[in-house]
């Protein structure tokens, strides 16, 4: 009985609709989005703020080293199966192929008119990667407008007349794997020990990088697709004969692969602490040093602060005042406890007074509380009284 023959094309176009699906649903879902207007960074369900250098930091470089990762160990892998310029000029050339194949009347002039729609939509998805998605995009009058313009453009040109051109001219990702691949790496090869090769050159005729695999793995152009596997396998099932291109994958066992992994182990776990320490009600006080203290006319010695509270979750919260460490001393602020609405920051300013000293004290150290509601997160200020240190 004849086996039956490999179906690599199957399963990429399947891998491949699945992240077109996740291509389209990130920006909308703030799983991963950098929102330039309003200075923030979505990642993983968080809306980290600019000001969160650290965690932002963790993060990139942790998907940068990710890629590497993938890079070492999984090759092309990414070019073929993920890569949405893959994915969409492959479409492309479908389309075309397609509609030339149906005899459509103005086959040319209804692939650009099909090509331009589609590119005005996925420039609109590109730019809610870097702007809160909304139909005002589509505005030419916002900076995000004209983006969304000049990347209709470029996408359209792209997918009408460059597609694969793209891959092998000017995206970086291919000349990085040309770095980090080895023998150990996944690779689409060709082995014919015993020269079974009848010279059909179906395994040429279907690859949509125009290459022959059987000069080399390691051609800059090869996306492993495997679409020349199953145009061998194809043949030689016929034959009854074993397959002369597959995927091979040497291991893991090699100091790059232990030294790549080990830093994104390092990255991970800085982004996870970071993550973990992340306050959501952020306050930051300061002394308003201008003017030293004033005397009231009641005769207490007055200092005055001011702070600001960043609310960086998705509800509203309350910030409360206290002091501890300060006899006698009173907080004159209103309101007290400061109410924050979610994403928005608060800055204001408050006195604090004690009765005059008596003890000759120009300054005393004491502590300003904050505490969040809900959530109960506390934390301590150290400051300073100022005081005109009155003799005995």
């Amino acid at each position: 009985m004849a086996r039956a023959a490999s179906s690599w094309h199957g399963l990429r176009r399947r891998v491949q609709l699945v992240c077109f699906l996740i291509f389209v649903a990130l920006p909308f879902l703030n799983v991963i989005r950098a929102d330039i207007p309003r200075q923030r960074f979505y990642f993983a369900g968080y809306e980290l703020w600019i000001s969160e250098f650290a965690i932002i930091f963790f993060a990139l470089m942790f998907l940068m080293f990710l890629v590497v990762l993938a890079s070492v160990f999984l090759g092309r892998i990414f070019c073929g199966y993920l890569c949405p310029q893959m994915i969409f000029s492959e479409a492309a050339t479908w389309l075309e192929t397609w509609l030339k194949r149906k005899r459509v009347a103005q086959a040319r002039l209804v692939f650009l008119t099909a090509t331009a729609i589609a590119s005005s939509g996925l420039a609109f998805i590109f730019i809610s990667y870097f702007a809160e998605p909304s139909l005002s995009l589509f505005g030419t009058s916002t900076a995000a407008g004209i983006c969304g313009a000049v990347v209709t453009l470029l996408t359209f040109l792209d997918f009408a007349f460059v597609r694969q051109k793209f891959c092998t001219a000017a995206c970086p990702y291919g000349y990085l794997q040309g770095l980090l691949a080895d023998d150990r790496t996944l690779l689409v090869q060709y082995r014919d020990p015993d020269h079974a090769c009848i010279e059909c050159k179906k395994c040429v005729r279907v690859c949509p990088m125009e290459i022959d695999i059987r000069r080399s793995p390691f051609q800059i152009e090869c996306v492993h697709c495997g679409e020349c596997i199953d145009a061998c396998d194809s043949i030689m099932t016929r034959l009854d004969k074993p397959n002369l291109i597959g995927y091979t994958f040497g291991g893991f066992r090699d100091a790059k692969r232990v030294v790549v992994l080990a830093v994104l182990l390092c990255y991970a776990g800085g982004l996870f602490a970071a993550l973990a320490m992340r306050r959501e009600m952020l306050v930051r006080i300061d002394p308003v040093r201008e003017t030293l203290y004033r005397v009231g006319d009641d005769g207490r010695i007055y200092n005055r602060f001011r702070y600001q509270i960043d609310n960086r979750s998705r509800k509203a919260g309350e910030m409360v005042f206290s002091i501890h460490q300060l006899p006698g001393a009173a907080l004159a602020m209103a309101p007290n406890p400061v109410r924050v609405e979610p994403g928005k920051s608060r800055r204001g300013e408050f006195e604090i007074s004690r009765p005059a000293g008596k003890g000759g004290e120009l300054v005393t150290h004491f502590t300003i509380l904050t505490a969040t509601v809900p959530g109960q997160e506390s934390s301590e200020f150290p400051m300073t009284f100022l005081a005109p240190g009155d003799k005995p």
